[in-house]
């Protein structure tokens, strides 16, 4: 809040720039002057009012008024060592309890470390409210600490975007932001907080009112002009406001009841969105399971099936797509993952449902057409569907058929995890062990690139809302964040991190961060020193391993240093490796996170898998 003093003496630029007539018609009353209260405690009076529980931050002065406020009010703050982690746990928090995740930052560096995580949940349909710290309102441009244009760098990732200009902007602010980040397509918002609107009336003040007046017309000018900004900044800060939520905009369906009453060969490709507010998911799982069509499922929607449920197809889902006389996109998108389209056959009918105009048509002019496209919430429209099919089932024999695919692949899988691999562990293997081993309460958190791919193939998601990736951004580092935020949402469930050993380094910091908020989780890290995912094609093409390679760190030692416990499970263990497990689950319930390094060989399990 330095530097106020200097800028009295450009007059002019203020007097153009800020906005003369506007400062000249505001006072601040003398309640409002002498009140200790400060914009702060308006920011956590809105997010207590919407029921936001969490709010994670790494601190910095721009923006301590909102943590202590928020503390005051019984509001969690949870302190990470990343900007970054900060936001994958809100996201994480957003995804699994229906509500809007919030993050609190810095400003400049504080935000800019952000990116990536907000890029992430804009693809990811997140609603993710992101605070920001900046510079005082007369200072921004001038060259104050961590001052730079943070609006441009949002604006393209973020549903809405502003900047406070004044306290008593602060309530209708928030709100709206709150309710924008929910409605239509979730995603992120954010708002920006100079700093003179977050702290109390007299330091304000204190910084703005010049010490040394300049003699003459012009000093008394500057000094006139400068408290009527300071009684503008806080005119009206502290009048009754509505603080409860505005209204969630969520775009309702249509039927396809006719279509699929038709088809005797449907599929259901579902995606994150269905695991959207307002349905429950519950509810949707009820419908997929009356309609009784085979699903595919991708994204948050793993797990939405149970885990060993009839209708969920896991395995050949390519060749499933060949068959189909009707397929049922709700909510994924013909982006790389549907080889942007190319995977669907001409003669299918095909029902796209999205909330989001863009991805319900994406690619649609290439490769693939849309007999009825709908945009719409996914959870909604299963509902209402699966109410206009009461009494109609999908033709069991098909179903049956894709299951039985589905258990010769798996076999094939099981064969391949018992190959014996060079040096270390069989990768599959050890998956296979431990899935088997995980509690029915476990949410799996997957952070890394080739160990995380062969996961996905293997772990059984326990029921609705327990697989956290990050999607389609197809984003590094968010396991720290993930698995901080699924376990303070649910306290009581086994909170697993599938790690690569390249991931892994963007936040095995926050095994601090677990240690010091009691959060205890466990990490499985699959050890085989390498950028394997990036490996697989660079070496046989290009010839070279280069900046592919890793080593086979004692990252077990890291979490412990941390405060947490580790273990080392290589060829040696391969026997004890359930015990292992089982130590590590009594571990955790005892209050410590851990760490499972295990070495593993490699596997040609998925060779010709896309990393690019």
């Amino acid at each position: 809040m330095k530097g106020y003093h200097s800028c009295a003496l450009n007059f002019m630029h203020y007097l153009c720039v800020c906005g003369f007539f506007t400062h000249y018609s505001c006072n601040a009353s003398q309640v409002e002057r002498e009140s200790p209260r400060h914009g702060g405690e308006s920011v956590a009076e809105v997010l207590r009012a919407h029921g936001i529980r969490f709010i994670f931050t790494l601190v910095g002065g721009h923006i301590s008024p909102v943590l202590v406020a928020c503390e005051k009010l019984g509001i969690r703050v949870v302190d990470t060592r990343h900007e970054a982690t900060a936001v994958f746990a809100a996201d994480a928090v957003a995804r699994l309890s229906g509500t809007v995740g919030v993050a609190a930052v810095t400003a400049g560096p504080g935000l800019t470390n952000t990116i990536t995580a907000v890029k992430n949940a804009q693809m990811a349909e997140s609603p993710v409210l992101l605070i920001g710290g900046a510079a005082a309102t007369l200072l921004q441009g001038r060259g104050a600490l961590q001052d730079i244009d943070q609006m441009s760098l949002f604006k393209p990732l973020c549903k809405f975007c502003t900047s406070v200009r004044r306290v008593r902007e602060i309530v209708p602010t928030v709100r709206k932001a709150l309710a924008i980040a929910q409605s239509g397509t979730p995603g992120p918002v954010f708002v920006e907080f100079p700093i003179d609107t977050l702290y109390p009336y007299h330091l304000v003040e204190k910084e703005v009112s010049p010490k040394n007046i300049p003699k003459g017309i012009m000093g008394k000018i500057t000094a006139w002009y400068l408290k009527n900004h300071l009684t503008n900044l806080f005119a009206g800060a502290w009048e009754p406001r509505e603080l409860s939520p505005l209204p969630v905009l969520i775009p309702q369906v249509q039927r396809c009841v006719e279509l699929v009453s038709r088809a005797k060969k449907p599929v259901i490709l579902l995606g994150s969105q269905a695991t959207l507010p307002p349905a429950p998911v519950h509810d949707i799982r009820k419908a997929l399971e009356s309609l009784g069509i085979p699903c595919f499922l991708g994204g948050m929607s793993r797990g939405m099936l149970g885990r060993d449920s009839p209708l969920h197809i896991r395995q050949n889902r390519g060749d499933a797509l060949k068959e189909a006389d009707l397929v049922l996109l709700a909510g994924t998108v013909c982006d790389f993952r549907l080889g942007y389209g190319k995977v669907l056959s001409r003669r299918s009918q095909i029902i796209a449902v999205n909330r989001d105009r863009t991805q319900l048509l994406k690619n649609s002019d290439l490769f693939w057409k849309p007999t009825v496209a709908i945009q719409g919430d996914v959870g909604s429209f299963l509902l209402r569907l699966s109410k206009g099919l009461t009494g109609h089932r999908c033709p069991e024999e098909w179903p049956q058929s894709l299951k039985d695919k589905d258990r010769t692949k798996e076999t094939a899988n099981r064969a391949k995890a018992s190959e014996r691999t060079e040096r270390h562990l069989n990768p599959l293997s050890v998956l296979y062990n431990v899935d088997k081993l995980m509690a029915e309460d476990s949410i799996i958190v997957t952070d890394g690139g080739d160990f995380v791919g062969t996961a996905a193939y293997i772990m059984r998601p326990r029921g609705p809302l327990s697989w956290l990736d990050p999607g389609a951004f197809g984003t590094l580092g968010v396991g720290g964040g993930f698995a901080l935020g699924a376990k303070l949402c649910r306290p009581d469930a086994e909170v697993w991190i599938v790690y690569g050993d390249g991931s892994l380094g963007y936040s095995v910091a926050e095994f601090d961060t677990f240690t010091r908020h009691k959060t205890p989780v466990i990490a499985l890290v699959g050890n085989d020193a390498c950028w394997s995912q990036i490996s697989r094609e660079q070496v046989p093409i290009l010839g070279s391993s280069v900046a592919c390679v890793l080593a086979f760190t004692d990252y077990h030692i890291v979490a412990e240093g941390y405060g947490g416990k580790g273990h080392l499970i290589g060829r040696e263990d391969e026997v004890q490796l359930g015990d292992i497990v089982k130590e590590a689950q009594r571990e955790c319930r005892d209050g410590k996170s851990v760490l499972l390094n295990v070495l593993i060989g490699k596997s040609n399990f998925r060779d010709g898998s896309i990393s690019v």
